[in-house]
């Protein structure tokens, strides 16, 4: 009957599906910063689901990271090597996790076969050529893993996405709130993570230990310390007493560890211990939020205790020390652990003075195996300064030093550097003079700037902060050289500052309110300076195999710009071409018919009789910028 004869994609096929960990390749013709970022990426999906990622080294199935024209992948394992084109203005933590996504299995959000119910096609604005950039396909070519549509994933086009106009959508929500969610380059979203894991069968992450909220009142497996003077209590949030996770909205929600060092003796102390943890890496970061109450000479000690070789966990090492200063609002704070047998870490309040009434309180537990950042830049009331800041208007940071020891600051727009980027928060960063710049490698090229903006949610999975990255050079000696030679003195921090690179639309003021950037009203930066010059070369030769066949692939284009205010610029498909009746797919003599960018199957001896669907080849996903 001139039938197509469907070839079930990754999700449904589950030949298409990797095993892991992937072999990668980063090849040579890679910007340096994409080659920093896809790591940044491979990282997330370790933190976020069981996909893993190892260097390539003579596989017969695995990914070349390359720049080409544009951002695109392959969609799931051809069990051979193949591309992910991660091209010009295609290096962000996001757009590589887009791709990868692709590169898994996934297809497009708004591919869907039930996307009618949930946006409109606006066929007439879509430039010629590129219509089948917006076709559905059937519910037995791809699955939706049983989750509903998702507006926020990682996956979905924005409005503007191969428009003829620029100011013109080619698809929009039935419901219009969702217009300013669609097409987000955050990170994933909750619905991403469900189909991934659930595609994968993961059942845990690879390198997030522990996590905990207290809001269960098996405060997640944690022990007190019958050696001790005093507990530490599982406590309700009440006024003027908020938890961290929630900040208070809720009645009747919304738990923290309390100790309470009123009527104790000074040195009197509590300690809480965790689970007994297995870690796989030999480091660890501990970050966590705190606060004290009352007398400034409490302290917040941080301990581990370890396997002492017998298989007894006991040995003690203190890690972190913070003490109260009398400031009472939510903190959040980093310990680096680097332990390498099983362990449990340690929360020791000690008393400071007995002339206060007051307490140590701790909230929002994440261990993860990875990196902490160099730096975190906390900005309380952030509300009034966004309210009170003209456009134009900037703060600086304090100093701040990378571990090699370079000086560097953050510069905020709270409401966008200039008129263009009002609605918007600008971030930039900058070097500064420092201690160490006597012994340090000038201009300090082929290092990666990460600024992140912290979505505050307590689940370390279901985040969706804002990064951004860029890398320096020695072509550009007036930002990387000695900031004394090209900077200018601030009396804030007694030192030189270098002349400011970063972006003017870093994250919308619409991003910052809809999810956890802005809990207690505090706005969280982390900066991370990172030597990348071990990545300059970081290609490796290909073993040869036998050739395999040739596969025809149908290039489906998608979106990618460096800038959430700049309209993509699309580039024509030279690799393969965007009629979807050629080759013809149609078996038995059937005739193909493109109907709104799908080919359409037609009986040669029942024309009347059709039947419509998607092309049936590997996919490239090309993201057009």
């Amino acid at each position: 009957e001139g039938d197509i004869a469907l070839r079930r994609n990754a999700i449904l096929d589950e030949t298409a599906r990797w095993k892991f960990p992937i072999p990668y390749i980063l090849t040579d013709s890679l910007d340096l910063n994409a080659k920093g970022v896809i790591l940044q990426a491979m990282e997330m999906y370790r933190l976020k689901s069981c996909v893993d990622f190892k260097p390539y080294e003579g596989e017969n199935t695995y990914i070349s990271f390359t720049k080409l024209d544009g951002c695109w992948s392959f969609v799931g394992d051809l069990h051979e090597g193949q591309n992910v084109s991660i091209g010009e203005r295609c290096d962000t933590k996001a757009i590589v996790e887009h791709e990868l996504l692709h590169a898994l299995g996934f297809y497009h959000e708004q591919s869907r076969t039930d996307r009618d119910d949930y946006v409109k096609i606006w066929w007439d604005q879509i430039i010629e050529g590129k219509e089948h950039n917006f076709v559905k396909y059937a519910d037995d070519f791809i699955t939706d893993l049983n989750t509903p549509y998702d507006y926020e994933s990682i996956m979905h086009y924005r409005p503007l996405s191969f428009n003829k106009n620029s100011t013109v959508p080619t698809i929009t929500t039935t419901i219009p709130a969702f217009n300013d969610v669609i097409g987000q380059r955050l990170d994933f979203s909750a619905i991403d993570l469900q189909r991934l894991n659930r595609m994968y069968n993961c059942t845990s992450t690879h390198t997030l230990l522990d996590q905990c909220a207290f809001e269960l009142i098996n405060i997640c497996g944690m022990i007190q310390n019958e050696e001790d003077d005093a507990d530490w209590v599982q406590t309700l949030s009440s006024a003027g007493e908020d938890d961290h996770t929630l900040g208070g909205r809720c009645q009747d929600a919304g738990y923290f560890m309390q100790f309470n060092t009123s009527r104790l003796v000074v040195g009197s102390s509590a300690l809480l211990e965790s689970r007994i943890l297995y870690p796989k890496r030999s480091r660890q970061c501990l970050q966590f939020f705190y606060k004290f109450t009352g007398a400034p000479g409490d302290q917040l000690v941080i301990w581990t205790k370890t396997d002492d070789g017998t298989g007894n966990v006991r040995k003690m090492k203190k890690v972190h020390t913070i003490k109260g200063d009398g400031d009472e609002s939510w903190k959040i704070t980093h310990v680096a652990l680097n332990v390498r047998e099983k362990f449990r870490y340690i929360f020791q309040g000690i008393v400071g003075s007995a002339q206060l009434a007051g307490s140590i309180f701790i909230d929002d537990i994440s261990l993860m195996e990875t990196a902490c950042p160099s730096t975190t830049w906390m900005i309380h009331n952030f509300t009034h300064l966004l309210l009170t800041s003209p456009v134009g208007h900037s703060v600086v940071s304090e100093r701040f030093y990378s571990p090699e020891g370079y000086g560097y600051g953050v510069r905020l727009y709270p409401n966008g550097r200039d008129s263009l980027s009002e609605g918007y928060l600008g971030l930039y960063f900058h070097l500064c003079s420092g201690e160490n710049d006597g012994v340090l490698e000038w201009p300090s090229a082929d290092r990666q700037a990460t600024i992140t903006a912290m979505d505050q949610d307590p689940d370390v999975r279901l985040r969706m902060s804002s990064s951004r990255s860029f890398t320096t050079s020695s072509n550009n000696k007036q930002n990387w050289d000695r900031p004394m030679k090209e900077g200018t003195w601030d009396e804030s921090c007694q030192c030189y500052r270098g002349q400011d690179f970063g972006w003017s639309t870093f994250i919308s003021h619409k991003q910052l309110q809809r999810r956890s950037f802005l809990k207690n009203d505090d706005l969280i930066i982390f900066v991370d300076f990172e030597d990348l010059t071990h990545l300059v070369m970081s290609e490796v030769p290909i073993i040869p195999k036998p050739t395999s066949a040739i596969k025809q692939p149908v290039l489906e284009s998608g979106e990618h710009h460096g800038s959430s205010v700049e309209i993509p610029k699309h580039r024509r498909v030279r690799s393969a071409p965007g009629d979807p009746c050629w080759p013809n797919p149609c078996l038995n003599g059937g005739i193909c018919v493109p109907r709104h960018g799908s080919a359409s199957c037609r009986s040669a001896q029942t024309p009347l009789t059709y039947f419509s669907t998607s092309l049936l080849f590997k996919f490239i996903f090309k993201e057009s910028h």
